[in-house]
């Protein structure tokens, strides 16, 4: 058997969960064979290495946190006693290298954790030192050196890291940003590899950048040319020299999503193109739609132009370079002529009938019925889009008729999943208004059905970050759209803000989100009559709490909302990372319910004095979510939930009941965007879910 050689790049080993899924799939491929892993560094260490080199001790601090905390989790006893020695030894040696040397060190601490970690798995593996065998502009003696460095172990795995090699008189140098793909194309054409796969965290190459048009479909195959036209043009998912050692080996590429191992990815290879359009890359305000000898270049530049003025956008050219169609706009409507030429070219145009199926028939689903009901009209008149409730379902039964449903009259027992799959068009809408915990897990089956997904249900996306993001990764490799802005602030566009901002590259800063409605109706009401405890009572009653009130007053509602809020951000949060203070003590939350009540009442001198303080220095208590930007903490930021009081200029000041409120600063707008409204509230969910339907 022959070898495989696999390429994983920083966000595949960000973390010691992601590291553990690369071992996995490392694991998988051994059953073909003997295999070479080639990693980059973990996501964010070559910027601070980079600033390391400028004298930057914080984040160097920071960094060497970061690994040993990878260690940490990974490791136990004497094992990790001697990684984290191992770690220390490698940060001292980079701080002892010259300057221009210190950012190879990323590649060195990942590759030599992740060697360590499969011989403790017991996987034979032998590390070898890229920069040794990989000499820059030299391809001759690189072949011969790793030829023979790999065939002086008979280690099933050999590990090597990215990135990193020498120049002909020996100096340590790199290959440049994206390097490690071109480092992994080497090895492959070094030892003639049966397969050269690249691991990322998108489902292969796609016909658009995902980021930038959400309807983006991964190409399942393509050829050499078409991928290296699209790495040249701007998609950044392949590093373009990777593309000439492969060709010329006939080794094929596949570019694979780690976090959906099993999910579509890309083959480049020799195989002519299958369509006369392949995909469309932009940067620096050029446009570029990769064709093939099929297309019809002349009535693709008539489409050009008459899509781009529909859209009211003027081209400063168009032309034909080879098999590509370029077109050149101003850089600051090149996103929206983007999008519009993929709409164009490689979008099925919606259809006028939409049919939902809807999840949950409790009050957001009775009130969305309703209201597509009432809407109908305008939304035709205005959307060109007919809506049509085509099935309703809860945990036990099920109806659905195509011709349109407004009742669970009839219903059937069974599973509405299942059902939905076997009886929905392509293209319809699965809306999720349930508070189910597992209902997500059949999110990717929907979409491999060729269903759109549209959720209020915040469970489905406080999960571990790897699910969450492998929900992401199911909805783009599918063509769907996935949205989810009434999982936090109901009706409020908390959730677009945030994506808005980190799509364009906009650095946040800070988050402070007054998202728990229940906490926020107690606070506001409190000191005006009732004790603490007989408004959490109340609250009860009224089912504005969890069933078990503990849960928001220990911050869970508020922390799922505030993982939902940092993703958006583009911060991997898990649960771990926030440091959640309660509003009780901790000796309250294993008791029943009735003694829980009654140490509550007891407390009432406690939070009646932390009131009148409050007030004392003109503010108010209210229950804080928030996200700051934080050099020392792994993930760059720390996150936290806790009681604030806040000055009357805090837009929080003036909330009153279950309203909710977000203060977002960022590098682009320092002073804060607030969003803040109804938090609360079946009908504004139902808005909410109908604009995400819609939109």
């Amino acid at each position: 058997m022959g070898f495989s050689v696999l390429k994983f790049g920083g966000s595949s080993v960000a973390d010691a969960t992601n590291m553990s899924r690369v071992l996995d799939i490392v694991g998988g491929a051994l059953d073909g064979g003997r295999v070479v892993l080639v990693s980059s560094a973990i996501s964010g260490c070559t910027d601070g290495l980079l600033a390391c080199a400028d004298g930057d001790l914080e984040r160097e601090a920071a960094l060497m946190d970061r690994h040993l905390a990878i260690v940490r989790r990974l490791f136990t006893g004497e094992e990790q006693a001697e990684a984290a020695a191992e770690v220390m030894r490698l940060f001292a040696a980079m701080e002892a290298a010259p300057a221009e040397e210190k950012v190879t060190f990323g590649e060195l601490l990942s590759t030599r954790i992740l060697a360590r970690k499969l011989e403790c798995e017991r996987i034979h593996a032998h590390w070898v030192d890229s920069r040794e065998l990989v000499v820059k502009d030299d391809l001759p003696e690189t072949y011969r050196r790793i030829r023979a460095a790999v065939a002086a172990t008979d280690a099933a795995v050999v590990v090597a890291p990215g990135f990193i090699c020498c120049d002909s008189s020996g100096r340590i140098c790199t290959l440049g940003r994206g390097g490690s793909d071109y480092s992994a194309a080497l090895y492959a054409a070094a030892l003639g590899a049966d397969s050269l796969q690249i691991w990322t965290d998108v489902p292969g190459i796609m016909t658009a950048n995902p980021k930038q048009v959400p309807a983006a479909r991964t190409i399942p195959g393509m050829s050499y040319r078409a991928a290296l036209e699209m790495a040249e043009h701007g998609a950044k998912v392949l590093y373009a020299p990777t593309v000439a050692p492969a060709m010329e080996a006939g080794i094929d590429i596949e570019i694979r999503n780690t976090f959906a191992p099993a999910g579509r990815f890309t083959r480049i290879s020799a195989q002519p193109d299958a369509s006369p359009w392949i995909g469309v890359a932009s940067q620096g305000g050029e446009i570029c739609l990769v064709g093939t000898e099929e297309a019809d270049f002349d009535s693709a530049s008539d489409s050009v132009q008459e899509t781009l003025r529909t859209a009211g956008i003027a081209p400063l050219s168009v032309r034909v370079d080879g098999l590509n169609l370029l077109v050149r706009v101003r850089e600051a409507i090149e996103l929206p002529a983007l999008q519009a030429l993929h709409r164009a070219f490689f979008e099925t145009r919606p259809l006028r009938e939409v049919n939902l199926f809807i999840a949950g028939f409790g009050a957001v689903g009775k009130a969305l019925v309703q209201m597509v009901g009432r809407t109908a009209a305008t939304v035709a008149e205005r959307t060109g889009k007919t809506l049509r409730v085509a099935g309703l379902g809860d945990s036990r039964r099920w109806r659905i008729d195509l011709g349109g449903v407004a009742s669970l009259d009839g219903a059937v027992a069974g599973d509405f999943v299942d059902a939905v799959i076997d009886l929905a068009p392509k293209g319809s809408v699965f809306v999720d208004c349930t508070d189910s915990e597992t209902l997500y897990k059949r999110y990717p089956d929907l979409f491999r059905a060729g269903l759109h997904i549209v959720s209020s249900n915040r469970r489905s996306f406080a999960v571990p970050y790897v699910e969450y993001a492998a929900l992401q990764a199911a909805a783009r490799e599918n063509g769907c759209f996935f949205r989810y802005e009434t999982t936090v602030g109901a009706a409020l566009p908390m959730l677009e803000s945030l994506a808005i901002g980190a799509n364009s590259c906009d650095e946040i800063l800070s988050i402070e989100a007054v998202v728990s409605c229940t906490l926020n109706q107690i606070l506001s009401a409190y000191g005006e009559g009732p004790t603490f405890a007989s408004l959490v009572k109340a609250a009860q009653e009224a089912g504005l709490t969890e069933p078990d009130p503990r849960l928001d007053l220990g911050g869970r509602d508020a922390l799922r909302k505030l993982l939902i809020l940092a993703r958006e951000a583009g911060v991997q949060l898990e649960e771990k990372d926030v440091v959640i203070e309660p509003m009780i003590p901790a000796s309250l939350f294993g008791v029943p319910l009735d003694a829980f009540y009654k140490g509550l009442e007891a407390l009432e001198p406690v939070f009646a004095k932390a009131q009148r303080d409050a007030l004392a220095t003109g503010r108010r208590r209210r229950f804080v979510a928030f996200l700051e930007k934080d050099a020392a903490s792994p993930l760059g930021y720390r996150a936290g939930i806790r009681v604030v009081e806040v000055p009357e200029t805090h837009p929080a000041y003036y909330l009153r009941g279950t309203e909710n409120a977000i203060l977002i600063r960022s590098a682009f707008h320092p002073t804060p965007i607030v969003i803040q409204g109804p938090g609360e509230g079946a009908r504004q969910a139902a808005a909410s879910l109908l604009n995400d339907i819609l939109r």
